[in-house]
């Protein structure tokens, strides 16, 4: 009898342990599913955190790309204007006013008017050096009449 009751009890012990094994397996499942969801929203979590930090450097590096092109942009304006100040500078140092200009403009028509009364007094004479002496000698005209009392007056060529 007491073997048999022994039998029983151990009997019932089983069905409880099988019984608690089986709620056990149940939590499991449900502890993996359970997981498995904390995992799944852990990781959509960091997901948009790294995504919010990947706009937020994405912005960073445009903002970065316009302010780099500014600066090229105001860095080649400053090259040309320095250039041409430069050269504006140089053009004014070298080249002459307007009131030079005028005045250099007289000069010539001075020099011209001068040139051309000269070359009616002679300026076109063909002077040379001549001789061992190096004499002062013209090319004169032989086919022009010769003057003077004593005939020693030629006229130069090309008068």
């Amino acid at each position: 009898m007491r073997l048999g009751l022994l039998m029983e009890s151990a009997q019932a012990h089983q069905r409880l342990a099988e019984t608690h094994l089986a709620r056990l397996r149940a939590h499991t499942e449900d502890l993996d599913a359970v997981v498995r969801d904390e995992i799944r929203r852990t990781l959509v979590d960091e997901f948009k955190s790294l995504s919010a930090e990947t706009e937020r450097a994405a912005g960073a590096l445009r903002k970065m790309k316009h302010a780099a092109n500014l600066r090229g942009l105001l860095w080649n304006f400053g090259t040309a204007v320095l250039c041409m100040a430069m050269a504006g500078g140089v053009a004014r140092w070298v080249l002459p006013s307007k009131s030079e200009i005028d005045a250099l403009r007289i000069e010539r028509d001075a020099l011209a008017l001068n040139l051309s009364r000269l070359q009616q007094l002679g300026g076109r004479v063909d002077w040379h050096h001549c001789g061992d002496e190096a004499r002062l000698c013209v090319r004169v005209d032989r086919k022009a009449p010769v003057y003077g009392d004593q005939s020693d007056f030629f006229v130069v060529k090309g008068y």
